[in-house]
């Protein structure tokens, strides 16, 4: 496996003094859309120069920098993992699982030489005249900043800021006087052995979380202001065990679980658009079976629909379990302040706590807090239009991974590794050195809304920042589809003469 500690500085020697290093395609970030970017440049554009930039000492993104106990994947692998190498582990898998196969993929294409790691991009501005983006960058350690040059922007640093969580601002947070913690900034000195802990927060962190805490803890709390819904299964899929097995080939073994597990999942998500009622029933009664009636009426019953927001998978129902043998609870109810001893709730009750955990979410990252202009002048993101959720107009020559929520991010990454590697070759046939996606004359006073409609998909971090966001329009071209089983045909056969695209 690659060493993520090592930042090699790639092609430093290739600098001269004062000379801003240029690269066809300049790759921002180094987690799981990164890294499967620079495999699709190399087996689909070969010849393009490219360089990956990563804030981080090492590559992994989320599974670099969340390192809470238990921290794991929330979408199972045969689909999470990249379409290209094979998933051998279980559906579920562990952070360090993913880093081992994230470093497999660089060392088995040889591309760890490209990523320089420790660079932060503070400025991208596009010059007109010479068709290439002035990228500024700073050093984190020195603080020393430099330049590069690069023909086109493949946005790979994903959607949230890896360097804070979200954490609310709660009255009397100063009175506590136990450790105040966010799993995203996880201190690695924590002792919480017999420790009264509150996770405050209802997703797939504070499920994660609590089972991983409440062996050594002497009580995990779950508070929560609203329930999520969860659902429990073996972290093992049979038909991936059978085909093993039989010693089938892991390259189709890999994609033969792929195909099965996507037309599952499309099943589920039809079912739960279509028939909400008796899916939400359905994945009640698992827990009810677990738990009982009352305790799920109480905190595992959501106020909204199935798929309105993730639905988090619980692998061996571990959370569970902990719940069922004492060792963890959930409490659902508001909170009213902080006291010096824990949380005073709306309903009067304290929760005593040495230690409260905010899995509170993320703060929203829009294209990697880096200040665009063109020639000079500021683009306000905000007032651009999405083309497609990857490309937006104003922003000539770039492209940025937005993955899916109701199915695995990393479908989408390999579905645009294919687009951009696709347009970059039409470019070069034709001789042309500029792409921008531009409204048609069709869609002159087309109704504009938010990047995404809080009726189809809510989560708070979204909900947060979605005024930060590209605009959609009311036609397919002009918006962020969540559905991967239409997109898997349609982005690869997108028409690139399409009127959409200005070239020159």
């Amino acid at each position: 496996m690659s060493d993520g500690n090592l930042s090699d500085r790639a092609g430093e020697s290739e600098r001269s003094a004062g000379e801003a290093q240029h690269f066809d395609v300049l790759i921002v970030g180094a987690g799981i859309s990164g890294i499967g970017a620079a495999w699709h440049l190399q087996t689909q554009a070969q010849g393009k120069t490219f360089r990956i930039v990563e804030t981080l000492e090492g590559f992994g993104g989320t599974w670099w920098t969340h390192r809470y106990p238990g921290v794991r994947s929330d979408s199972d692998l045969h689909t999470f993992g990249y379409r290209f190498k094979a998933w051998r582990g279980p559906p579920i898998a562990t952070a360090q699982e993913i880093l081992a196969y994230m470093g497999e993929v660089i060392d088995e294409n040889d591309i760890a030489r490209h990523i320089q790691y420790r660079t932060r991009v503070l400025t991208a501005d596009w010059s007109e005249a010479d068709c290439q983006w002035v990228v500024e960058l700073e050093d984190v350690e020195s603080g020393a900043r430099s330049r590069m040059t690069a023909g086109f922007l493949w946005m790979c640093q994903g959607y949230y800021r890896h360097s804070e969580g979200y954490t609310p601002e709660w009255p009397g947070m100063d009175d506590f006087r136990g450790r105040l913690i966010h799993p995203q900034t996880w201190p690695e000195d924590l002792d919480y052995a017999g420790k009264r802990i509150i996770v405050i927060g209802s997703g797939a962190t504070a499920a994660t979380l609590i089972p991983a805490l409440a062996d050594a803890a002497g009580h995990v709390t779950m508070l929560q202001r609203s329930p999520t819904y969860f659902t429990p299964g073996r972290n093992r899929n049979e038909l991936a065990e059978t085909l093993r097995e039989l010693e089938i080939d892991p390259v189709w073994t890999h994609e033969i679980v792929r195909r099965a597990m996507l037309k599952t999942g499309a099943q589920m998500t039809k079912r739960a658009l279509e028939q909400p009622a008796e899916v939400r029933e359905e994945l009640l009664g698992v827990l009810r079976g677990l738990l009982g009636d009352d305790y799920v009426a109480e905190h595992f019953t959501p106020r909204y629909d199935p798929w309105r927001q993730r639905i988090a998978f619980v692998p061996n129902g571990d959370f569970f379990q902990a719940v069922k043998a004492g060792k963890a609870g959930v409490v659902t109810d508001e909170i009213d302040r902080f006291v010096a001893e824990g949380i005073r709730l709306k309903s009067g009750k304290v929760l005593e706590a040495d230690i409260i955990i905010t899995a509170t979410g993320f703060n929203l990252n829009v294209l990697g807090d880096i200040a665009f202009s063109v020639d000079g002048r500021p683009v306000d993101l905000s007032q651009s239009v999405t083309y497609r959720g990857m490309m937006f107009t104003g922003l000539p020559n770039l492209a940025w991974v937005f993955g899916y929520f109701r199915a695995s991010w990393t479908l989408r990454a390999d579905l645009m590794g294919d687009f951009v590697t696709r347009l970059l070759r039409y470019m070069d046939e034709k001789g042309l050195r500029r792409v921008e996606p531009a409204l048609r004359p069709e869609d002159a006073g087309m109704k504009l809304g938010p990047w995404i409609d809080e009726t189809e998909f809510n989560p708070g971090y979204l909900m947060r920042g979605v005024h930060l966001m590209p605009k959609a329009g009311d036609k397919p071209e002009w918006r962020h589809t969540q559905d991967y089983w239409g997109e898997k045909d349609l982005l690869p056969n997108l028409d690139l003469d399409d009127p959409i695209f200005r070239y020159r």
